[in-house]
């Protein structure tokens, strides 16, 4: 066989099971009869959608061996007090270094789960998910990260 046949096969596998593990969530944005910018996953009862979001697809850190058993339900994530915002992450995720820096820009308070670390590893390992950073929120689970997206889901909350 060919040196760069396994290559190109290993990319292939990775390319596809990164595209095939994604879960959406859909945001509406809509304009109140008071002129406020609404974002909320419910589409409004009144007025009209100004755009709807598809929160699918962001970019995340592969983390190895963390892909979940076909067919498998996931567990629970790590228990949420209402309003916490929990981010899964490592220290050699550059996508988690801009969440950080995303939301320490923003005030907004978080705790953080480190996967590298026995405790955060067995959390994240309950979620599911393939990669980092992952947000969990008002019972949302964003996977990825994009500062559009992290708009989004905090516009939300207000």
């Amino acid at each position: 066989m060919r040196p760069f046949v396994p290559s190109l096969l290993l990319i292939a596998s990775l390319l596809a099971a990164c595209l095939g593990s994604a879960s959406a969530q859909t945001l509406y944005k809509s304009v109140g009869a008071d002129g406020r910018v609404v974002y909320s996953d419910k589409p409004p009862v009144t007025g009209t959608v100004e755009k709807t979001l598809k929160l699918e697809s962001l970019p995340v850190s592969v983390v190895p061996g963390a892909a979940p058993a076909p067919g498998a339900a996931p567990v629970a994530p790590v228990a949420q007090a209402r309003g916490e915002v929990v981010l899964y992450m490592a220290k050699w995720c550059g996508y988690c270094t801009a969440a950080k820096a995303y939301m320490a820009g923003k005030g907004i308070a978080y705790r953080e789960l480190d996967i590298d670390t026995p405790a955060g590893k067995t959390a994240f390992s309950q979620l599911g998910v393939r990669g980092i950073p992952v947000l969990l929120t008002q019972g949302q689970k964003i996977s990825g990260f994009t500062p559009q997206a992290y708009d989004a889901v905090f516009m939300a909350r207000k």
